[in-house]
């Protein structure tokens, strides 16, 4: 099974997903998980930083731009924002695309600790995604739009 993470940039949303993905997935259940952008605007350090204090590493993640071979491979597509949802490109046959209308918190403002407490809201909203999704794939069922 592929999931790929698809967001603007592949900075701070996605990466943190597939990170999340990559920790809490089941060995069993075989996943193949990447992230992409529309973009590649490189990795966040406040996205890298709010997933090692959750202990999750994703430092040696890349930001890399979408590719038609991603997607073809692609089980289920999830897009984290609306820009990565309205332009991504037409979705193959058979490929399964959830929708996360995700703010982007590298946008957050402030000092560097309301900043930080922005990234960590959305590192934890983004873990209890994750983790309803490999639930459902986990139980055989297809993954159902959560934006709601």
């Amino acid at each position: 099974m592929n999931l790929l993470f698809l967001c603007t940039g592949n900075s701070c949303r996605s990466q943190m997903a597939e990170g999340w993905a990559r920790h809490l997935a089941p060995a069993a259940l075989g996943l193949n998980v990447q992230s992409a952008g529309i973009e590649a605007h490189g990795k966040n350090p406040r996205a890298i930083r709010a997933m090692a204090e959750a202990g999750v590493d994703i430092a040696a993640q890349e930001s890399t731009r979408l590719t038609d071979e991603m997607l073809a491979a692609a089980d289920v597509l999830v897009t984290v924002c609306g820009h990565a949802d309205e332009h991504c490109p037409l979705v193959p046959p058979g490929v399964t695309k959830v929708h996360w209308p995700l703010a982007d918190p590298a946008r957050a403002e402030g000092d560097e600790e309301a900043v930080s407490a922005v990234f960590r809201a959305s590192r934890d909203d983004i873990r209890a995604r994750v983790a309803a999704l490999l639930a459902d794939l986990g139980a055989g069922r297809t993954p159902e739009d959560t934006a709601a």
